[in-house]
């Protein structure tokens, strides 16, 4: 598989009263296209910060990050807008939706933005919306959304531009159980039938029953990384 994702020793430093603090400190990954990565972790392990950073939100201290072949760091800053606007779909908790737009519309300004938007463009969105469970809200502004049904908006958005590499922060914060494993089931398929590498950053570990692999940071760093399908396996085989 391709990959979309790598990052080589990534450090963010911050110094405060003159003591550094590194929220991220050396991390290294790679993400291949289909797969679906969870990172968990304690507050303040550095979970966002490095999300804000892969999102290029946020420019590393060290290190680098390739995403689709293109080095981060080595893009200006208009270059590297177009390329997040391209390929990089996220959500994070404050889901940042046009007020004055309704659903469907909020979802259609990315396809806007990247000059994409067609009668074919149009029918995705509302079928992705439709996916997920807001069929009937297409033309609600967002402030007739519920808090999990502007989540799903943000989803959908992050999804409709077809991006190499999709990012969502804490997605299902605002959902009961039912829709958020509707939801994150759903967000799984499609990174996988569109080939997309996919991460999400949770507190909610019952969700990493759709991801391939649990990458765990504690202190700036990654403590362990566990491969789901593998362990699956091996827990067959026990049983077996």
């Amino acid at each position: 598989m391709k990959t979309i994702l790598q990052t080589n020793a990534v450090t963010k430093s911050y110094t405060v009263d003159n003591v550094t603090i590194n929220a991220v400190n050396e991390v290294s990954l790679e993400i291949k296209a289909g797969e679906f990565v969870a990172i968990v972790g304690p507050s303040g392990s550095g979970k966002t910060t490095m999300l804000a950073m892969l999102a290029g939100l946020l420019s590393p201290t060290r290190g680098n990050i390739v995403i689709d072949g293109q080095d981060l760091a080595a893009m200006k800053e208009a270059r590297l807008t177009r390329f997040r606007r391209q390929k990089i779909g996220f959500t994070f908790q404050a889901n940042n939706l046009v007020p004055y737009l309704s659903a469907l519309e909020n979802v259609e300004l990315m396809l806007r933005l990247n000059g994409r938007f067609d009668r074919a463009g149009r029918q995705r969105a509302k079928d992705l919306l439709a996916q997920l469970g807001l069929g009937e809200r297409l033309k609600n502004l967002t402030s007739q959304l519920s808090g999990g049904q502007q989540q799903r908006v943000a989803i959908a958005r992050a999804l409709i531009h077809n991006p190499q590499i999709v990012l969502a922060d804490e997605p299902t914060a605002s959902l009961d159980t039912e829709r958020a494993y509707q939801v994150v089931g759903t967000f799984a398929g499609l990174i996988q039938s569109q080939n997309l590498a996919g991460i999400m950053v949770t507190h909610d570990l019952r969700m990493t029953r759709y991801v391939d692999k649990i990458i765990q940071m504690r202190d700036g760093q990654i403590n362990k990384i566990i491969d789901t399908r593998q362990a699956i396996l091996d827990f067959a085989d026990a049983r077996n």
